[in-house]
């Protein structure tokens, strides 16, 4: 009798522990607020266009992304404490920087650093200073900023100390020929939770397929990323010719010295002298 008591005592108790355990997980009965998740905001991006096409005419243009930021958080956001970051970059190529020097009255290519995998363009728009956003190791380890994201060499072993000397003179070439750019407060919020940015290409905007990524931060620290692609390329005459110069190089070579021929031979007899 006592080993059925026993057993009937722990059949009750776990009868009213199931029916507490459906109550809460049902929502009823439960006073104490729900506690939200720190880090369930998302952001979406989409682009004004997939495709920008380069013809003879081209002087540039403007890029608008659009953006959502959903779940977000409204005491953050009367704060001001959401920042958001744009980066367009793309395509990657293998570049080579030499340095110069003069050798009896000439300049000559003297030494040289080749990088692997360097986006020949490169354009940030922000909220904010980025220093405001968050510290520069974060910037460092999400490769964002023109001084932050790394530039790798073919030969990382080379001890000479030539390596940040010429990594820092390809960032400033490509600033000086508007191809790395940053543009602080470019991204705006148009409503509580819908953002604007504004990107501008150059008119020597490289062609090819470029990545477009948006960065959330709250408080300065990264929460999430959107990614996008936007595709480059050349239109009409300036497309036939720049298939033709890399897909039938040798043929193209052989045209442009015969054109070049021809050119020069007419030139020479409309202004030939009696």
């Amino acid at each position: 009798m006592r080993w059925l008591a026993l057993i009937s005592a722990m059949m009750l108790s776990f009868s009213i522990g199931s029916a507490a355990s459906q109550t809460n997980a049902s929502g009823e009965g439960n006073d104490l607020p729900q506690l939200r998740n720190p880090a369930e905001e998302t952001i979406e991006i989409g682009l004004s266009t997939e495709t920008i096409a380069i013809a003879s005419n081209f002087g540039g243009t403007r890029l608008t992304i659009f953006g959502a930021l959903d779940n977000a958080d409204p005491l953050i956001q009367r704060q001001g404490r959401y920042d958001i970051i744009v980066v367009l970059q793309g395509p990657a190529r293998d570049l080579v920087v030499r340095k110069k020097e003069r050798y009896l009255g000439v300049w000559i290519n003297a030494i040289s650093e080749t990088f692997l995998s360097v986006p020949l363009a490169y354009s940030l728009a922000s909220t904010r200073n980025l220093q405001d956003i968050a510290d520069e190791k974060t910037f460092r380890q999400l490769s964002v900023g023109v001084q932050n994201f790394y530039l790798t060499p073919e030969e990382p072993a080379d001890t000479s100390g030539n390596i940040p000397i010429f990594a820092e003179q390809l960032r400033e070439m490509k600033i000086r020929e508007g191809l790395y750019t940053q543009n602080i407060g470019a991204v705006e919020f148009i409503s509580r939770t819908l953002f604007r940015a504004s990107l501008n290409l150059s008119t020597n905007t490289p062609v090819g397929r470029y990545r477009v990524r948006a960065l959330l931060f709250r408080n300065g620290v990264f929460l999430r990323e959107a990614n996008a692609s936007l595709e480059i390329v050349k239109a009409g005459l300036e497309q036939s010719i720049y298939d033709a110069a890399h897909k039938h190089s040798l043929l193209y070579g052989l045209f442009a010295v015969f054109l070049a021929i021809i050119t020069g031979w007419i030139g020479r007899f409309l202004f030939r002298r009696d």
